[in-house]
């Protein structure tokens, strides 16, 4: 089953009396659970992708369609909503909020759902653990290296169970090793969890973690691939 699809997709930007194509008539979908990399150079059009897939931006041709539900013509405030209850982020600056602890930033997503704060503290606590930060709760960002603010970004992205989470360049300000680990964790709570995970790169060794690699250039999809030898697929215990 598909959670996400979409059909011709077309994106063009007019800057004074330039027209610019960021997208042109790209169709994918994605099924439920899947691990899948958009991969490509700065400048070929997989951020306007992942930004139109998550209602950040609109097509200007061409359809999104999330669980069965064309999203297309959601207004702002539709898309925001439809965001709180169905889509997780992780970003490449880690957008923790600077004046909250760990544990503060990861139940955020489960305030706005108006979750009891006893229920949304005891799930944060237990995601918070999972990604092995259980003596870092109490820390604010600026008290955590950047490996541990990424996983604080994993926690709160998984913590409320979305259906979708997209990943920009998620280890973008981290060295390998620190990169290494933070993907590792990262699919194996998606395979865990049975989340369906959508990595937007430009790293070829970032590829090679997701079961399914396609590939984007000048605005275009070049190649849609599966990848039976996906790294980092062992789930956490």
């Amino acid at each position: 089953m598909n959670i996400i699809s979409i059909r011709d997709i077309r994106k063009v930007y007019h800057i004074g009396t330039e027209k610019v194509v960021a997208l042109g008539r790209i169709s994918l979908s994605v099924a439920q659970g899947e691990i899948c990399c958009i991969l490509g150079t700065s400048g070929s059009g997989k951020s306007t992708l992942l930004n139109i897939m998550a209602g950040l931006e609109r097509p200007s041709r061409g359809n999104v369609v999330i669980g069965g539900t064309d999203v297309t013509r959601y207004n702002e405030k539709q898309w925001a909503l439809f965001r709180q209850k169905n889509i997780g982020f992780i970003f490449q600056s880690y957008d923790l909020l600077p004046t909250m602890t760990a544990l503060e930033n990861v139940a955020m997503p489960l305030a706005f759902r108006g979750m009891d704060k006893e229920i949304r503290t005891r799930k944060a606590v237990k995601m918070l653990r999972a990604v092995r930060l259980g003596n870092r709760m109490l820390h604010r960002p600026t008290q955590m290296s950047g490996g541990q603010q990424q996983r604080v970004g994993i926690a709160r992205a998984f913590v409320a169970r979305p259906r979708l989470i997209f990943a920009d360049e998620p280890t973008g300000n981290l060295d390998s090793k620190t990169g290494r680990e933070v993907m590792e964790l990262m699919v194996s709570m998606a395979r865990k969890y049975r989340e369906t995970l959508i990595i937007v790169t430009h790293d070829p060794e970032i590829a090679k973690y997701a079961g399914r690699v396609i590939k984007i250039h000048d605005g275009s999809k070049i190649s849609d691939e599966r990848n039976t030898e996906a790294m980092g697929t062992k789930e956490e215990s």
